[in-house]
């Protein structure tokens, strides 16, 4: 690489494929957004990233985990969180995080997500919500809001969604945040809290999809989605999150959970510990 070339080389290149840029997301989607704020966060923080595996689904933020110049894995629909568990569990020195959309981790990977919140095992998940399958069409998913138009409800959703902070909460997860695409400093500074946490994080973040969901929903280009986010979103930290409502007046942003209690990996290794000890012990007491 020249002098010249180095110089204009943005900072955070060291932690992408740049062989494999362009990205494909949309211009106006929200994943290249949370994408910087994952690296950046990272950088803040001076990790290694030799000691760090980021695990995605299926669905355009899916494709991330080829984007990172760092261990990834691009699992199958709804399965990150159940490769993340195993890497996490295989080596508890590694920091792991799961990086997806709403349709990936909430249809198909519900049940992982939930199982492991309750199991607490100690991983960062990050969802990009933009409220439809933004890769496969524009369909209806779990986070879509009522009466939001999509491909697959051109009449609009008639289903209740899911509170993803909600759910989080209720399933245990120790750290519970969301914010919007906007919102790139502070989502920022909630990934790197959520980085150096113990146990099962997960922060929300409503992304963009002005190529689908905005245009079925006439919500206009990206600025413009960007300007309502401005407009409706509200900071309320600490509330329940039950109280953290998305409607299209109002988006309730910012940290809800903020707690402590033992990992998975950690009660596995005490539990181990404990067998072990046992197992002496009776020997022993044999002999």
């Amino acid at each position: 690489m020249s002098e010249a070339e180095s110089l204009v080389m943005h900072p955070l290149a060291k932690y992408l494929r740049l062989d494999r840029f362009p990205p494909i997301w949309c211009a106006g989607c929200g994943c290249g957004i949370i994408m910087n704020c994952f690296v950046r966060a990272i950088d803040e923080l001076g990790l290694d990233v030799d000691k760090m595996v980021v695990v995605s689904g299926i669905g355009c933020m899916g494709r991330i985990a080829g984007y990172l110049n760092m261990d990834s894995f691009h699992t199958t629909h709804g399965r990150p969180i159940a490769v993340a568990a195993g890497i996490k569990l295989a080596n508890p020195e590694l920091q792991v995080a799961v990086i997806s959309g709403d349709g990936d981790l909430f249809a198909i990977g519900g049940n992982h997500f939930i199982h492991a919140a309750r199991r607490n095992l100690d991983m960062l998940v990050i969802c990009s919500n933009n409220f439809n399958y933004g890769m496969t069409g524009g369909q209806v998913g779990p986070t879509t809001p009522l009466e939001a138009f999509t491909t697959t409800t051109p009449y609009g959703n008639i289903e209740h969604p899911f509170n993803l902070v909600h759910l989080a909460a209720a399933s245990g997860a120790v750290y519970v945040a969301r914010w919007t695409a906007l919102h790139v400093r502070r989502l920022t500074q909630s990934i790197k809290k959520a980085l150096q946490k113990k146990g099962f994080k997960f922060i929300e973040v409503i992304s963009p999809c002005p190529t689908l969901y905005g245009r079925y929903n006439k919500m206009g280009d990206p600025i413009q989605i960007m300007k309502w986010y401005k407009e409706v979103s509200e900071i309320r930290h600490g509330i329940d999150p039950t109280e953290a409502e998305i409607s299209s007046s109002r988006i309730v942003v910012g940290e809800f959970v903020d707690i402590e209690k033992p990992t998975y990996d950690e009660l596995v290794r005490k539990l181990i510990l404990d067998v072990q000890r046992r197992l002496r012990e009776g020997s022993q007491s044999e002999s």
